[in-house]
């Protein structure tokens, strides 16, 4: 999910080659199933992750969810917490406050880095 990204966006509206998407962290590649079965969770906590405004998958053409790599670690993370007995809405709270950290963070080296170069 990149801030900005239209939630409605559906893959084939991706200009792009489909070789390009192999790279692309938000290009949604998984159905539920898929992205279930790899999370070792069921469909339905996926739902309540999109419920809980954490992820937003976009939608196939044929409405059903998709889902990208970076929406799978956000589940991983999540399912992490809540299997550690953490409840589902601070588990949500918690990774939003982890991600925005990290892009704090990312902002800060190239901010750094370009303030060494000149």
């Amino acid at each position: 999910m990149t801030p900005g990204q239209p939630a409605e966006q559906t893959m084939s509206e991706n200009p792009e080659t489909p070789t390009a998407n192999l790279d692309d962290e938000d290009f949604p590649a998984y159905t539920m199933g898929r992205a279930a079965e790899l999370l070792g969770a069921t469909p339905g906590f996926l739902r309540s992750l999109d419920e809980a405004k954490l992820i937003t998958p976009q939608r196939s053409e044929g409405g059903h969810r998709r889902y990208s790599r970076y929406q799978l670690r956000l589940a991983a993370r999540a399912r992490e917490l809540v299997d550690n007995g953490t409840s589902l809405d601070a588990a949500c709270r918690i990774i939003i406050l982890e991600d925005q950290l990290a892009e704090a963070m990312r902002i800060n080296a190239e901010l750094s880095a370009s303030d060494e170069e000149s």
